[in-house]
């Protein structure tokens, strides 16, 4: 069963076997601002802690804040506008967003601004339960892998290039400018949509899948566990890198392990989008197995710089192409679209428990413990993604 099953048929252009570059890329550039805007603070965590007056792990509270959002509305606002136009739908989130950020560049007041980063999470979660489904819809069959690598590829870049951009903006103008160049981006977005972008319609009635059954659906309930422990794992590390270069040493050069981080990430990218289709899971065993290889070298840090850009490349590489992987996995073994809003309930509970989980063992421990940590996660996930042979991840042509 394929993820279109539920699905309308695709526009004419796709009918033709081509891709709606245009179209793909509006959808690409909201997933780009939507992780962007997450994950700002993990790189200007010392700029924001001095000028809101709290600590860095209060600081760090504002990437939770965010997921939480993202996880306790995804579901029900998907549930809501599921019947309406999907470009309508993003619009909608759009000015959510965009309207969120523009209050976020001129606060100093740290309330205000976990406010407002609460409502910026809702419009982003919209954007991500859309994203995969709206790409899968504007192509034929064939080209669906390509089409979703496409439109999710913004993730993984926002994290790769757009945020140690953002930290060199927040260094220079202060953090202050770097939402306010998310909220201007957001806001010419909105007109590329409108003209990019068909207004698909959404699913009818008697469409709608209950989110009990796809539950219930053989290996969704595997790749949630898996995409859990991955993103709980990934964003302990993730949104104290900060203070991990810095007992590293290498505190004033965090935008160059970001980019480090980046570069490995757009190779792993590539590699995905190349080859999703015909190894899919080998794709997604390897994604594991390397994230959990690159927190482990990080935990030995302290004793050179070297093993920073090691760990942080080898990471990078582990989490470029998840994303795709993980949408892609949950799509085919679910047979309808819906089960996006299911992943990002979960990724973004994932993403704040790690944020937690990350601020508590920086306070009590240290920084150095947090790899440690995402180490003894990824052990038992990967096992998990190993022994998921059969629904969750198997090879893609035995389902054809």
């Amino acid at each position: 069963m394929t993820a279109t099953t539920t699905d309308q048929k695709a526009p004419g252009r796709a009918e033709r076997g081509k891709l709606p570059l245009a179209g793909l890329l509006a959808l690409f550039t909201a997933g780009f601002l939507g992780i962007l805007n997450e994950t700002i603070p993990a790189g200007l965590l010392p700029e924001m802690a001095r000028g809101l007056g709290v600590s860095e792990s209060a600081a760090g509270q504002s990437i939770t804040i965010y997921a939480l959002a993202t996880a306790l509305t995804a579901i029900p606002l998907n549930v809501v506008l599921r019947t309406w136009g999907r470009r309508t739908v993003l619009v909608l989130a759009l000015l959510t967003f965009v309207a969120a950020n523009a209050v976020s560049a001129f606060t100093d007041s740290f309330v205000l601004l976990l406010v407002v980063r609460f409502v910026a999470g809702v419009g982003a979660g919209l954007i991500w339960s859309n994203l995969g489904g709206y790409a899968a819809r504007l192509v034929a069959p064939h080209l669906q892998g390509k089409a979703i690598t496409i439109a999710m590829a913004g993730t993984p870049i926002a994290l790769a290039l757009g945020l140690p951009a953002g930290t060199i903006l927040g260094g220079v103008a202060g953090w202050h400018a770097a939402f306010g160049a998310v909220a201007a981006v957001g806001a010419l977005l909105l007109v590329w949509a409108f003209v990019a972008l068909p207004n698909v319609k959404g699913q009818g009635d008697g469409d709608h899948v209950p989110f009990r059954t796809i539950l219930r659906t053989p290996g969704v309930a595997v790749i949630l566990w898996v995409g859990a422990g991955f993103m709980v794992a990934h964003n302990m590390v993730y949104t104290y890198i900060g203070p991990l270069a810095i007992a590293a040493g290498l505190g004033d050069l965090i935008q160059w392990v970001l980019l480090v981080f980046g570069v490995a990430a757009l190779v792993s990218i590539w590699l995905t989008g190349a080859f999703v289709d015909p190894h899919h899971r080998k794709l997604i065993l390897l994604s594991t197995t390397v994230l959990g290889t690159g927190a482990l070298i990080l935990g030995f840090a302290t004793f050179s710089p070297v093993l920073l850009y090691v760990g942080v490349a080898v990471w990078g590489f582990g989490f470029g192409g998840s994303a795709t992987l993980f949408i892609t996995a949950g799509m085919r073994a679910a047979g309808t679209n819906a089960v996006q809003s299911l992943l990002v309930t979960v990724f973004n509970i994932s993403i704040a428990l790690g944020g937690i989980m990350g601020g508590l063992l920086l306070a009590g421990f240290g920084a150095m413990i947090i790899p440690w940590v995402a180490v003894a996660i990824m052990i038992p996930t990967s096992i998990m993604t190993f022994q998921g042979r059969r629904h969750a991840f198997p090879r893609w042509p035995a389902l054809l």
